[in-house]
């Protein structure tokens, strides 16, 4: 699977004389997924395929924590990873929740790990129970396919090699090699949404329904990420086609100008997959949030003409209106005909 993973991202072996081979860090907690995939990973480093380090994250929300770190890449180094570090964050009290916090922070070390060490790839020790748990999180937030989709395999640098691998064989491996994994008790917290999923709802699903839920709910994943990407990649190409940028602030960016127009009458051709894809990418070019389902709605609404011409608020300091035909959008030209997308000043 790993292999797959690396020929899927297109990284092959090359190393010469010239060219060491691909760096690969294994992001690994000390628990069983990120452990089994460390000892599958040094298999290619001992074969000389690839360089093969890792990256230990203490997050210091738990007593202890720093030890634990230090035991688990006590056990990267004796598998012959190399170089292996640990990265102590610090987990900020924010209104996104402690899941989402530490999973920036997280991202953040890894990014740092990476740019410190010119690796090539990030490997994730993400599976199949994994992406069942999102996608069911996804249905219970009403998302939308891209979330539906649940975790890309490939993300930048960032790979998932065991998205096809079920928790029980990962420990399964763990107890084949005496890897002695360390089982995070925040897993079965029922404080967290995710550990609730995990340890109440696919247990009862299963039983209601028969077993092969989690598989079913991950080939669903399969499914919906093929879509997503299709529809991802038509909506930026029609956004680029449709997008205007002001005629004064011409050859600046969308960002700097703090405004973007979209021509009501080519967005309402769109099929309304399409469309409201490209209201988001507008809006996020200028900083805002990704808009939610709700939001989308009411700047689609403004194409109707039949009711306030906006504007619509968006997280982000982003306002959506209908431009009136005597007015001038702020950089001089008139927008009559078209959206506004405009970035509120902080001043």
């Amino acid at each position: 699977m790993i292999k797959e993973a690396l020929d899927d991202a297109g990284l092959a072996p090359r190393g010469t004389a010239a060219a060491p081979p691909p760096l690969l860090l294994v992001a690994c907690s000390g628990g069983p997924d990120s452990l089994a995939l460390a000892e599958a990973a040094s298999f290619f480093g001992r074969r000389g395929d690839y360089r093969v380090g890792a990256v230990v994250v203490d997050h210091a929300l738990q007593p202890g924590s720093a030890d634990l770190a230090e035991a688990a890449a006590h056990k990267l180094r004796g598998m012959g990873l190399d170089p292996v570090q640990v990265r102590t964050v610090a987990v900020p009290a924010t209104g996104m929740g402690p899941e989402a916090a530490a999973r920036t922070v997280r991202y953040e070390a890894l990014d740092a790990a990476v740019a410190e060490t010119g690796a090539d790839a990030v490997l994730l020790g993400h599976t199949l129970d994994d992406q069942a748990e999102q996608v069911l999180l996804g249905l219970a937030r009403g998302s939308g396919t891209r979330s539906l989709a649940g975790m890309r395999a490939v993300r930048g640098k960032y790979l998932r090699p065991l998205l096809g691998l079920r928790r029980s064989e990962t420990e399964e491996i763990c107890q084949s090699e005496n890897l002695d994994p360390w089982f995070d008790p925040t897993n079965a917290d029922p404080a967290f949404a995710r550990s609730r999923v995990r340890a109440e709802v696919l247990p009862f699903l299963e039983e209601k329904l028969g077993p092969g839920i989690a598989e079913a709910l991950f080939r669903s994943s399969r499914i919906l990420a093929g879509d997503a990407d299709y529809l991802d990649a038509v909506s930026a190409e029609t956004y680029a086609r449709l997008r205007v940028v002001p005629e004064e602030a011409a050859g600046s960016q969308a960002a700097d100008s703090g405004t973007v127009l979209l021509p009501e009458a080519q967005l309402r051709k769109l099929a309304p997959a399409v469309r409201q894809r490209v209201l988001a990418l507008a809006a996020v070019e200028l900083g805002a949030a990704q808009p939610s389902y709700e939001r989308l709605r009411s700047v689609e609404a403004l194409l109707r003409r039949t009711g306030s011409a906006g504007p619509v608020e968006l997280v982000g300091k982003v306002s959506v209106y209908r431009q009136a035909r005597t007015n001038a959008v702020p950089q001089g030209t008139s927008g009559y005909g078209n959206l506004v997308f405009r970035k509120k000043s902080s001043t």
